[in-house]
């Protein structure tokens, strides 16, 4: 199977970062490059993309894919997480880049790939593992982790109302069979969920099982930690886009931008300021921007994508 993704808000990423042909840019989650093939494009022999994924078949799809870009611009893929940004850039011998995309979440190849345990929708191994060669996956984390922690997990997660029930299901589950495929996980969750509850809304298992893959590839985790950095590492002028698919991502972005983007915070009535606080950025998107109509009819999964940007000052 091909990795294909498709990029969701091309058009706007693409203004949005307004590429300098000498520039350098990062794309932090490749993917299957179809928003690293059109800045690839956009630059000159000055110019370089660094792309990072830490999902090897991402790699392998993009290298493909950009070999094929008419371009004079440079690239380099790295396979790690973009938490390890920092060591990235300092292994390009740079101090500072013009512009980063973050498209988080999981892709639609790794939703559609049945034996990579993303998708409640066909039976395979319980994995959902972004990276491969971490050791912790899905089916650790049912059957290890105790009935609070994974009570926990799929209510901040996965803003399951039901999530103490399931917890509660999955280790009376476990205790006599060791859960292994997303198969049987779909199971518990139908079975721990009330039929009447199960009838409305999307499919039962929806948010366990976003909470599950959250969790298992630290996703919220490695955002709050690593956002902050990212805007740090951006050249004055240099634009930071960030595209999320859930609340919790979406919340996270728009709390760091709105804290990077304050001045001053002394007390309305000192008569100067002593905290020496300036805005390190401007937020372009006072609202976040969503598909058009003309791209969901195309591409439905972009139904909850919020795209934000900001600019160093």
């Amino acid at each position: 199977m091909t990795f294909e993704h498709k990029p969701v808000m091309l058009d706007e990423c693409i203004d949005y970062l307004n590429i300098r042909a000498n520039g350098v840019y990062v794309d932090a989650t490749l993917g299957g490059a179809g928003h690293s093939s059109e800045i690839l494009k956009r630059l000159g022999p000055e110019g370089l993309l660094i792309g990072i994924d830490q999902d090897q078949d991402a790699i392998r799809a993009a290298g493909q894919k950009l070999e094929n870009v008419q371009t004079q611009g440079r690239y380099v893929l790295y396979h790690t997480n973009f938490e390890k940004i920092r060591e990235v850039i300092g292994m390009q011998k740079l101090k500072a880049v013009d512009g980063v995309l973050m498209d988080l979440g999981v892709s639609s190849y790794q939703l559609d790939e049945g034996e990579r345990g993303f998708s409640y929708q066909q039976d395979a191994p319980l994995d959902m593992r972004m990276n491969k060669s971490e050791e912790m996956d899905a089916a650790w984390v049912v059957n290890n982790l105790s009935r609070e922690e994974l009570t926990r997990i799929i209510r901040e997660y996965g803003e399951e109302k039901w999530a103490s029930r399931i917890a509660e299901f999955i280790v009376k589950s476990r205790e006599t069979q060791k859960i292994t495929t997303t198969g049987q996980l779909v199971d518990i969750i139908k079975a721990a969920i009330p039929a009447a509850a199960r009838r409305e809304g999307p499919h039962p298992a929806k948010r366990t099982f976003q909470a599950i893959r959250i969790a298992v590839n630290r996703e919220l985790e490695v955002l709050e930690k690593t956002l902050g950095e990212i805007i740090d590492f951006l050249n004055p002028g240099g634009r930071l886009a960030v595209i999320t698919f859930h609340s919790l991502e979406d919340r996270i972005v728009k709390q760091i931008f709105k804290d990077k983007a304050q001045g001053c915070i002394c007390p309305g009535d000192f008569p100067k300021c002593v905290c020496g606080r300036t805005p390190q950025i401007r937020i372009l998107t006072r609202k976040p921007v969503t598909p058009s109509e003309d791209e969901l009819e195309r591409n439905p999964r972009a139904r909850s994508a919020k795209l934000r940007v900001a600019e160093k000052l």
